[in-house]
């Protein structure tokens, strides 16, 4: 995979960094843990910034991340509560769940947004309950953008000393990302085949 996309950004540097980051974060088939170390190695090598690097890895996350919170805001709460209502085994959550977990959002959703956006396998997930509690878009993008930031250059800095070698970061935060994915999987299916005893 990474031999298309070292040409890919290669030749249309910041832009493709900033594009292959967005479609990370809307539907994730190429990781960033891929991307931004090609980003840090290829600024190593050639005429490109590390630091503009960053900084297009980073805007095409957050504009991913906004797509998302606009789904969220979109679906709202009370659109969520209803179909809780109706299909609430298969989206294991009552409307008292909804009420429960937006409520603990408004609390603690700076934090949870912060964080996530530093887990791989969850930094986009993130975006969706932040809008479906209707937290604003100033309180969340000063929290997505900071945690985007720092997993940005974290990979683009670690390309840049590693050089050839860049593809050990993806060996390292690979599995840590699919071990999160398969650990959402087992707790969603847990979920769903408890759904019974806890009542609609």
């Amino acid at each position: 995979m990474s031999g298309w996309i070292t040409t890919f950004i290669t030749e249309y540097g910041y832009w493709a960094v900033a594009g292959l980051m967005f479609i990370e974060n809307v539907f994730p088939p190429i990781p960033s843990e891929i991307v931004m170390p090609l980003a840090g190695y290829s600024a190593s090598v050639g005429d490109k910034s590390l630091f503009l690097m960053i900084v297009a890895g980073a805007v095409g996350a957050i504009a991913g991340a906004i797509l998302w919170y606009w789904i969220g805001i979109k679906i709202g709460t009370a659109g969520l509560r209803h179909f809780a209502a109706r299909h609430g085994r298969w989206l294991t959550l009552t409307p008292e769940d909804v009420d429960r977990a937006d409520a603990w959002f408004d609390a603690h959703g700076h934090k949870a947004v912060l964080v996530g956006r530093l887990i791989p396998g969850v930094r986009t997930l993130i975006s969706v309950p932040a809008g479906l509690s209707e937290m604003t878009l100033r309180r969340f993008l000063i929290y997505t953008s900071i945690g985007t930031v720092i997993w940005t250059a974290f990979l683009a800095v670690a390309g840049w000393y590693l050089g050839q070698h860049y593809e050990v970061v993806g060996r390292y935060t690979g599995p840590v990302s699919n071990l999160v994915v398969a650990v959402l999987v087992l707790w969603y299916l847990w979920r769903v085949a408890t759904y019974p005893t806890r009542g609609e």
